[in-house]
């Protein structure tokens, strides 16, 4: 075989695929028709493990040519003394291994273990960088030559290619791998939990878990009442896993964050041109929901106008786009969520009582976190799981003996929400300290708020003790309600949600509180 078709059939060959052990096993009677060889192996520098990593091997099974059999080798790890690295970096050209000479080439025969065999060893190099080394091996001592050297050469920069682009290879795949293991994980942190994998569906939820088991094979309209951060969200991924369903997606839509002059385009979705700036049409959530569940989010607050066209469409599951002409079917189950009293609200004419029954077919009231104190701990411990490895705190923080109690006597007005954010602050407090999880701060701030033994004050109502809390958090953040360490941050609610509350109390804010401030 004349030098160049030798050149492009090895090239075709090494190039002909991206899994490296089949480019070596297909390469290797092409080598062994002109070179003498009995184990060809590719060898790569890795630098992050300091070692001389074997991905791919191949070796005759001692058979004359005429019964020729290739098998492969389980590849090896070799650790690279510091010193050689700069030895194997400078390797330019092939080198024949049993004739090089110097202290750090005889360490090289050791590390190979070829002490009576021959080796061939072609650098793979790609611009600067060294990547690892093809190498030969025959047995017996002095089978190379320097004709056989300069022949692999011609040979090294398409093999060097080859190797490259099998390493790239090989780290999108193990990329993909793990962004794959990373959705399965979430798929099943998210949305694969069951009723004992949600915390307290044995004990302070297992009547609503229980009701989540009727419900969720169902096609029915769902509504979760409940305070805010009592979980509303994470029962609503629950029923969706749990229906047939589960496959399709899962759109979530709080109504009370829309601006409400976007309510109908981000609800419904706008034809191009429909008003100004509606350069292209756009698919608002519920035609994005199609095949799922919609999650309609805080529904009490959910403007009158829209009311309105959301009632149609759960009457005829069908939509209309801003702008558009025609309606659009939408096969969807929805699933709506409320702290607020709807029933009150349709009273006060806040609330279309059509809508209301069209909502409340089934009905599922999650209680607040003071009334299951008994979750409470296995919150604590999965929150602390949890923050601890999003703070980057090494070791498991131990929790003090009296802590827990604290905690549950407390009467958490922000509920879960609430406990989530107050241990995130013990996790960050307690770096100074040993990490001991102490909850001393929330003991303090019930002293402040607790009457005196010698008192006899009359029973406080459900929003003067929410009232009051409210307060001292505006009193701790200097009135601050949104953005990074503000009320509605430290409470865990949302900011439009928050001013509702305090509006409803009769809590100031803004410019009337500062002057009632300077007032006092």
């Amino acid at each position: 075989m004349a030098t160049d078709q030798f050149f492009r059939e090895l090239t075709l060959r090494i190039c002909s695929t991206l899994d490296i052990q089949k480019a070596i096993e297909r390469v290797f009677p092409v080598l062994r028709a002109r070179v003498p060889l009995d184990e060809l192996r590719l060898e790569v520098l890795d630098r992050k493990l300091g070692a001389v990593r074997q991905i791919a091997r191949v070796s005759t099974a001692g058979q004359g040519r005429a019964g020729e059999r290739i098998t492969q080798v389980k590849p090896a790890i070799i650790p690279l003394p510091a010193r050689l690295w700069r030895w194997a970096d400078a390797m330019r050209g092939p080198i024949l291994m049993d004739e090089a000479s110097g202290e750090d080439m005889r360490m090289m025969r050791v590390l190979t273990k070829a002490e009576h065999d021959s080796d061939l060893a072609v650098p793979l190099r790609v611009e600067s960088t060294q990547l690892g080394f093809l190498l030969l091996r025959a047995a017996g001592k002095g089978r190379y030559t320097a004709a056989h050297a300069e022949l692999l050469a011609t040979v090294a920069d398409p093999c060097a290619v080859a190797l490259a682009n099998a390493l790239a290879h090989q780290e999108l795949v193990q990329v993909r791998d793990e962004l794959l293991d990373d959705k399965r994980f979430l798929n099943r942190e998210l949305f694969h939990a069951t009723a004992d994998e949600v915390i307290g569906g044995s004990t302070g939820l297992r009547s609503v878990m229980e009701l989540v088991r009727q419900a969720a094979p169902l096609n029915s309209t769902v509504l979760l009442l409940g305070e805010t951060g009592v979980g509303k969200d994470v029962i609503a991924n629950v029923l969706h896993d749990a229906s047939p369903r589960r496959e399709g997606p899962f759109i979530k839509v709080n109504c009370g964050a829309i601006p409400e002059g976007l309510v109908d385009s981000e609800m419904f979705g706008h034809e191009a041109g429909a008003f100004t700036g509606a350069r292209a049409a756009h698919r608002g959530r519920f035609e994005r929901a199609d095949g799922g569940t919609i999650f309609l989010d805080e529904i009490g607050d959910l403007p009158k106008g829209a009311q309105v066209r959301l009632l149609r469409v759960l009457q005829s599951r069908e939509i209309e786009r801003v702008g558009g002409t025609r309606p659009l079917k939408v096969d969807i189950r929805v699933i709506a969520a409320t702290h607020q009293n709807l029933q009150q609200m349709v009273t006060e004419g806040r609330f279309r009582e059509d809508l209301f029954f069209r909502l409340n077919v089934l009905p599922i009231n999650i209680p607040p976190l003071r009334l299951r104190a008994e979750d409470i701990p296995a919150l604590v411990r999965h929150f602390v799981a949890v923050k601890r490895r999003g703070l980057g705190i090494r070791g498991t923080p131990t929790i003090s003996p009296g802590a827990l109690a604290r905690l549950q006597a407390y009467a958490w007005p922000g509920n879960v929400r609430e406990l989530e954010n107050v241990v995130e602050r013990e996790l960050v407090r307690s770096a100074g300290r040993g990490r001991e999880l102490s909850f001393e701060e929330l003991a303090r701030s019930q002293a402040r708020s607790a009457p005196s033994r010698h008192e006899a004050p009359p029973p406080r109502t459900l929003a003067d003790v929410m009232a009051a809390h409210i307060e001292d958090v505006l009193a701790a953040t200097g009135g601050k309600i949104h953005g990074p360490g503000g009320a509605a941050e430290l409470l865990g609610v949302n900011e439009s949600t928050l001013r509702n509350r305090m509006n409803r109390l009769g809590i100031t804010y803004g410019r009337a509180a500062r002057k009632r401030r300077e007032a006092g």
